[in-house]
C-alpha cells in the first residue's frame, strides 16, 4: 500500500451498512459515495469496520464488530475461519450461499451479455464438508514460531494460515495436517518443501511433495515410513509437473467411480479433474439429461480433458468426439475409453483457445453434430463457438467455472449466432466460497 493511501484511511474503525455481498463473498458497503468491500460482514448487517486500503474506484475493509447481524449469519464451524483463505463464507447459511451465487449468475448474464434465460434450473447442491479432493498446501518454516506451517494462505495475505483442522478437505487428508507440520518439520529440507499438492481418488489419496533441492536419504526415508503409517501415496517433485514421480508406493494411479454410467476413470495426480467428487457425479449425470443424446446422435465435447464428461456421453450417444489442448490428457482420455470398453468415442488434441479460423479444416470437424458440450477454463471459450455455432448441434451444454465469460458468451450465442439460452443455473462445486460454478443450456432458435 502507498504511503499516499494509508494517509486516506481513518485511524479509527468506522461504522457501515452493508447492502450486498460480492462475487468473492465480502459485504458491499458505501462510504462517501464508493463501494466499501467489508470481509467478514453479510448484507443486512450493520458493522464496525477497520479499513485496509484505498483504491482509485473503491476501498477495501474488514469486520472489527458485528452491531446488527444478519438473521443468515451461522457460526462457523472451523475456528480458522476469517485468517485461512480456504473459505470466505462459513458464516452465512448454506442455503443463503446458494442464492448468493444464483444472484451472481444472473446478475452477469444481465448486465455483461444482455440475456435472460427463459427459466433458471434448480441448483445442484451437495454435503458441504469434506468434499476437497484436490487442493494444494502452501509449506513454510516459520522461525518465529520454530515449527513448519502446512495448509492454505491466509486471507489476502503472502502468508501461510496457521491451522491444525480443515473442515472442507477430504477428510483422509485433514486428519493428516498436524502430522504433515511434524513430517516437514523433521526433515533436514524442511525450509526447500514449498508446496504439497493433494490428489484424492475413490480409494486412495496422494501427496506430491514440491522440493527445491535433492532430498537426503534419510529425509526420503522420512516421507516413505509417512506413506506406509498414513496410508497416503506420496511423490517427489523436483521440478516442474513432467517431474513428478512416485516415493511410496512405487507405482500410484488414483481413479473415480460412474456408477450411474459403469464407468472408472483413472487421472494422475497432476491432472485436472473437478475438485469436488460427489458433485462432479451430480454434475455429469445434469448434463447429460439437458444435453439428452440418442444412440443415433454426434455428438462433440470440447476441452474434454481425461473424458469426464466424454465417456459418460459415449454411454448413451451414437458418437462422441472429445477435443482437448493438452495432447498428455488427450492419451489418457484415449486410455479411460480402452479401460472402459468405449469403443464410439475419438479423442483429438487441438488448442481451443486459438482464433477459431485455425480450426476450421481440423478432422473432427468434418462431420456435422446433432449436440456439443462445452467445458472451457475460466477464460471461457470465445474463441471457439463461431466453429461451435457451425458444428449443426442444434442444442449445447456449457458448463462453466467463471460467470462472467459464460455470460459474454451466452450473449454471443444468442445475439451472434442465433440460439436461445432455454436454462441456466448453479452448481455448488466450491460450498463456503464465492466460486460459482454454473450450467447453461443452449438450443438453436427456429
Amino acid at each position: 500500500m502507498s504511503r499516499r493511501s494509508r494517509k486516506q484511511l481513518p485511524v479509527e474503525p468506522v461504522e457501515l451498512a452493508v447492502a450486498d455481498l460480492s462475487h468473492d463473498g465480502r459485504g458491499v458497503a458505501t462510504r462517501d459515495d464508493k463501494k466499501v468491500f467489508v470481509r467478514g460482514a453479510l448484507p443486512g448487517e450493520r458493522v464496525r469496520v477497520r479499513l485496509t486500503a484505498s483504491k482509485r474506484r473503491y476501498d477495501e475493509g474488514e469486520t472489527v464488530e458485528v452491531l446488527q447481524a444478519s438473521p443468515d449469519r451461522v457460526a462457523p464451524r472451523c475456528p480458522h475461519f476469517g485468517t485461512c483463505g480456504g473459505c470466505s463464507l462459513q458464516h452465512l447459511d448454506t442455503a443463503r450461499q446458494i442464492e448468493a451465487k444464483q444472484n451472481t449468475l444472473a446478475q452477469n448474464l444481465a448486465r455483461i451479455g444482455k440475456v435472460e434465460p427463459e427459466r433458471y434450473l434448480a441448483p445442484l447442491t451437495g454435503s458441504p464438508w469434506g468434499y476437497r479432493r484436490k487442493a494444494r498446501l502452501s509449506v513454510r518454516y516459520v522461525a518465529a514460531k520454530e515449527r513448519v506451517l502446512v495448509g492454505f494462505r491466509e486471507n489476502y495475505a503472502r502468508f501461510v494460515a496457521d491451522i491444525r483442522e480443515c473442515h472442507v478437505l477430504d477428510p483422509r487428508i485433514a486428519a493428516q495436517l498436524p502430522a504433515l507440520s511434524d513430517l516437514v518439520q523433521s526433515m533436514q529440507a524442511r525450509q526447500a518443501v514449498p508446496q504439497i499438492e493433494v490428489a484424492c481418488g475413490d480409494a486412495q489419496c496422494a501427496l506430491v511433495f514440491r522440493h527445491l533441492e535433492p532430498l537426503g536419504a534419510d529425509d526420503l526415508e522420512r516421507l516413505r515410513a509417512f506413506a506406509r503409517a498414513s496410508g497416503l501415496a506420496v511423490l517427489l517433485q523436483p521440478g516442474g509437473p513432467a517431474s513428478i514421480q512416485p516415493l511410496e508406493p512405487a507405482a500410484v494411479e488414483l481413479g473415480f467411480g460412474l456408477p450411474e454410467f459403469g464407468l472408472e476413470i483413472a487421472f494422475g495426480p497432476s491432472d485436472f479433474v473437478q475438485v469436488n467428487a460427489a458433485m462432479n457425479r451430480r454434475m455429469i449425470a445434469h448434463a447429460l439429461a439437458l444435453l439428452d443424446p440418442g444412440p443415433q446422435d454426434r455428438v462433440l465435447d470440447l476441452f474434454c480433458g481425461l473424458g469426464n464428461f466424454t465417456l459418460p456421453i459415449a454411454t448413451r450417444a451414437g458418437q462422441v468426439v472429445g477435443v482437448e489442448g493438452d495432447a498428455a490428457l488427450v492419451a489418457k482420455a484415449r486410455e479411460n475409453a480402452a479401460r472402459n470398453g468405449i469403443g464410439n468415442a475419438e479423442f483429438h488434441a487441438a488448442d481451443l483457445a486459438v482464433e477459431a479460423a485455425a480450426q476450421t479444416s481440423a478432422p473432427w470437424l468434418q462431420a456435422p453434430y446433432d449436440q456439443a458440450l462445452v467445458d472451457p477454463p475460466r477464460s471461457g471459450a470465445e474463441a471457439i463457438l463461431p466453429v461451435l455455432a457451425a458444428s449443426g448441434a442444434r442444442r449445447i451444454v456449457y458448463v462453466s467455472c467463471h460467470p462472467a465469460s459464460l455470460a459474454r458468451d451466452a450473449g454471443l450465442l444468442v445475439h451472434r449466432f442465433g440460439f436461445r439460452l432455454r436454462g441456466a443455473g448453479v452448481m455448488d462445486m466450491f460450498p463456503h466460497t464465492g466460486h460459482v460454478e454454473s450450467i447453461a443450456l443452449f438450443e438453436r432458435a427456429g
